[in-house]
């Protein structure tokens, strides 16, 4: 299969390991990856702050990039941006009077998963230790995102690949469905919140005792990893897809401050904090 990947603004400009990640998971299961040239911005941070005049051409910009490119599917390493081309894309378009255009954006967003939801539901991949071979020895928690769970509706199907993952164990979060504060701007405009909400997931993240958190969205790993780093936590945030990605030729590395990175061979240094766990 031919698999576009929509990198989006936030793995792109600050985790772009996100989606090496990404792209090396698929082209294990033997799939082409291609990356569709011009691509940029969904327009959701535009759409959530009421600017739909500044969102189309956006819009317009991301449905003429993934529109011009060959591809069968495409995918992107976040539920928030996904969610956002279906849900917010066409009526930008029509707010804008281009139906042509929303009809266009309808046919991309049709054709666009999550990744879990690729995963799963089209790639067939139930069991991440024995299809991916992946592998990461430590406690792990999950935090699912808003958009995941109330847009997508991706249900269970991130933390079941989680618990798949050959040597890591699995701990629940309490509250999981609780927002972490982060949601976009809301941030910028709302900082005492969202770093209140922030401070309140942050505590369930620690009374699990896991070392890591995991979700499917860079935004919401980096709203908490940063405050995680502010109250010295010995909790780290890692995207689904570099645990995903992890083997034992190939492991993550999670010692000292993590950056959603995959490291280069000859700076591995692994030090897990677990030496067993369950699949």
């Amino acid at each position: 299969m031919r698999i576009a990947l929509f990198a989006t603004c936030i793995v792109d400009a600050m985790y772009p390991r996100v989606a090496l990640a990404t792209v090396r998971i698929l082209e294990r299961l033997g799939h082409e990856v291609v990356f569709p040239a011009g691509q940029g911005c969904c327009s959701q941070m535009h759409v959530n702050s009421g600017y739909l005049k500044d969102a189309l051409p956006v819009v317009r910009n991301h449905v003429t990039a993934f529109s011009a490119a060959d591809y069968d599917v495409a995918v992107a390493p976040s539920g928030s941006c996904v969610a956002s081309l279906g849900h917010q894309q066409p009526m930008v378009a029509r707010a804008g009077g281009d139906e042509d255009l929303a009809r266009r954006a309808e046919a991309v967003a049709g054709t666009t998963y999550e990744l879990s939801q690729l995963l799963v539901d089209v790639l067939g991949v139930t069991d991440a230790a024995r299809q991916l071979g992946s592998w990461f020895p430590h406690t792990v928690t999950y935090h699912p995102s808003c958009h995941g769970m109330r847009l997508l509706r991706l249900g269970d199907r991130q933390q079941d690949l989680v618990r798949s993952v050959a040597g890591l164990e699995f701990t629940a979060l309490p509250d999981a469905e609780e927002c972490c504060g982060f949601g976009g701007t809301f941030s910028f405009k709302n900082p005492d919140v969202s770093a209140a909400m922030a401070e309140e997931k942050i505590a369930n993240i620690e009374s699990t005792g896991a070392a890591v958190c995991t979700g499917g969205d860079a935004s919401c790993l980096l709203h908490l990893g940063g405050a995680m780093t502010r109250r010295d936590s010995p909790a780290r945030t890692v995207h689904l897809a570099e645990i995903l990605a992890s083997t034992r030729e190939d492991p993550l590395e999670v010692s000292g401050p993590v950056e959603l990175s995959i490291p280069s061979p000859a700076a591995r240094t692994v030090r897990p904090t677990t030496t067993g766990g369950t699949r």
